[in-house]
């Protein structure tokens, strides 16, 4: 029943999945194990061994790199229906730096095993095709943040943060403490705290432990864009 309902998730998820023969798929779905993480738990990273692709079923996962002296950058989070190749090395071989993964709060992911899904995609064009197309996406997720921290204002940057994570929401309260989000910028919470203080003092947003809320969202759009 499990594999069957596994099944039923994947052909909707994967483009390539009506192309496999059904041994593929059987041996795609006995491949693949859902896992419940917790909140902060590591799921890839650091070991530099390939865990495979994660397919996110609930929660939310958080991609970064990791700097020799502990700083975090972070790339992009994941949500239900979204998929992590980078923590898939051994799937494509050009894949030739190591990315952090945990998880973002309680989250039930599919780690899906990477020599099996190398295996599909060497004899597999559309399972290939999908890989390469997905692993181009996810790089100019990352190309994005590198832009923003070589060439953009830190004010333009936490503003451009602030108004995604207020239209993704849908919720004009962020409820980030400001650790988090120096995590997701990539600076220090030092820096932050006295752009949010600036921020407020010019009646954007105003903010406590709890995180920060959004008062004006015309100025914060002009700010950002």
């Amino acid at each position: 029943m499990i594999q069957t309902e596994t099944s039923e998730l994947f052909a909707k998820t994967f483009s390539f999945w009506d192309k496999l023969t059904e041994a593929q798929q059987d041996k795609f779905c006995r491949n693949t194990h859902l896992i419940l993480y917790h909140k902060g738990q590591n799921i890839h990273g650091g070991s530099g061994e390939c865990t495979g692709g994660i397919f996110v079923k609930s929660g939310c996962i958080r991609v970064y790199i990791l700097s020799d002296e502990g700083k975090e950058i972070t790339l992009y989070r994941l949500y239900p229906g979204e998929i992590c190749m980078l923590s898939a090395s051994c799937v494509l071989q050009t894949i030739t730096f190591d990315v952090m993964v945990d998880a973002e709060m309680e989250s039930e992911c599919y780690i899906i095993n990477g020599k099996m899904f190398a295996d599909i995609t060497k004899t597999n064009v559309y399972a290939e095709n999908y890989a390469l197309n997905l692993v181009a996406s996810r790089f100019s997720d990352v190309m994005w943040v590198m832009q923003q921290i070589l060439f953009m204002s830190f004010d333009k940057r936490l503003a451009i943060f602030l108004y995604d994570e207020m239209i993704k929401t849908g919720d004009e309260k962020i409820q980030l403490t400001q650790e988090q989000i120096a995590k997701y910028v990539g600076s220090a919470r030092e820096v932050v705290s006295r752009m949010l203080k600036y921020f407020a003092s010019e009646g954007i947003v105003s903010y406590s432990r709890g995180g920060v809320v959004i008062l004006d969202k015309k100025k914060l759009k002009q700010l950002a864009f």
